[in-house]
């Protein structure tokens, strides 16, 4: 059974989680909000506690994870902050990745983060995965759209698992 690991496991990555579930698959979702652990748990879903600024604590949720979600599209942060968090904070997980068994990413490419720091995610995204032969998506449905935004995402993880 393909799992999906959701990074930024909120309101439309549980939606996701419980969609995948019903559709068969294993899921993670992380928060780096102890107290929202329960609600990732209540959905079907192993909740993480783990913190995309902090990309030491996302490697363990990595382990058996057949594709990444990286749901951070809506963040919530400081302007440079999300910079990072869309940068560098990336590169580095993009690069941890590559020794795991993860072999598929969805990338959230639409959101209330500035476009421009969603473009420059995207080029790390397609750049990465281009180069080590992983197979991606740059999610860029409207969030604003819960019933479109899922079935993309979810269009998203099954598209990914086939050519994994």
């Amino acid at each position: 059974m393909a799992r999906c690991l959701i990074i930024g496991c909120g309101c439309r990555g549980r939606l996701l989680a419980r969609e995948l579930i019903a559709r068969g698959r294993a899921v993670r979702g992380t928060t780096r909000d102890p107290d929202r652990l329960e609600e990732i748990r209540l959905t079907g879903a192993e909740p993480v506690l783990g913190d995309p600024d902090r990309v030491a604590t996302l490697i363990p949720a990595l382990e058996h994870v057949s594709v990444a979600c990286l749901l951070l599209g809506s963040a919530v942060a400081g302007p440079e902050q999300l910079g990072v968090l869309h940068g560098s904070r990336l590169g580095m997980l993009l690069g941890k990745i590559i020794d795991t068994t993860v072999r598929g990413i969805v990338y959230e490419a639409r959101g209330s983060v500035d476009s421009a720091l969603l473009e420059h995610g995207s080029e790390l995204v397609r750049d990465f995965c281009d180069g080590s032969l992983i197979p991606y998506v740059l999610l860029e449905a409207d969030p604003a759209d819960r019933i479109a935004w899922l079935e993309a995402a979810t269009a998203a993880v099954d598209r990914v698992l086939v050519r994994a």
